[in-house]
């Protein structure tokens, strides 16, 4: 079981200011922020952080990880349309647009530190 996901950043305000936006789409916000990272949750749930973006703890640069993706489940197509337009506006870099993939709906694209970023809707069959 997954409690939580972190993905690292080399510029933790600009991270902070691409996140605060795009999971708003989603009704996820900023819970917690210190100068090493920032903590997400559910607007319902302020107690349980979901998603981080931090500066890694080394102090090496951040990278992605080949092949490494965060994928949220969304309730609506609405919601992945709205959180894949937002997330490219915010300076995102396109890695599949919103489309029915294995059944789905899903949205790609990598974030400020190229971390790769997945919106998707369970279509019920």
């Amino acid at each position: 079981m997954i409690g939580f996901v972190m993905v690292g950043t080399n510029n933790l305000d600009k991270a902070i200011n691409f996140y605060d936006t795009l999971l708003n789409t989603i009704e996820l916000q900023r819970i917690v922020t210190n100068e090493k990272y920032a903590g997400y949750g559910l607007k319902n749930k302020p107690d349980k952080i979901e998603f981080y973006v931090t500066n890694p703890v080394n102090k090496e640069k951040a990278t992605f990880g080949n092949g490494t993706q965060i994928s949220f489940l969304v309730k609506s197509r609405d919601l992945v349309n709205n959180f894949y337009n937002t997330g490219i506006k915010l300076g995102g870099k396109d890695e599949g647009a919103p489309g029915i993939r294995s059944g789905d709906y899903y949205c790609y694209f990598r974030d400020l530190d190229g971390n790769k970023v997945c919106a998707f809707a369970e279509i019920d069959n």
